[in-house]
């Protein structure tokens, strides 16, 4: 799965603030993502991310 930092992406469960919608901050053997939702950054594995995946979006305007 391509991912790069600034894409937008769609998961198939929300985040707590009810918000599905994360951009990437930072890639590597681990993500970091901010939720667009609360603004709150979360530490990712790859394997977890390409997992709750359901849509790139693309970059943000």
């Amino acid at each position: 799965m391509k991912l790069e930092v600034g894409d937008i992406i769609t998961t198939k469960k929300p985040h707590p603030c009810k918000s599905n919608q994360f951009e990437i901050v930072r890639k590597g053997a681990d993500f970091k993502m901010r939720c667009l939702g609360c603004d709150k950054e979360i530490w990712i594995t790859r394997e977890k991310l390409e997992k709750r995946v359901r849509k790139i979006n693309g970059e943000k305007p």
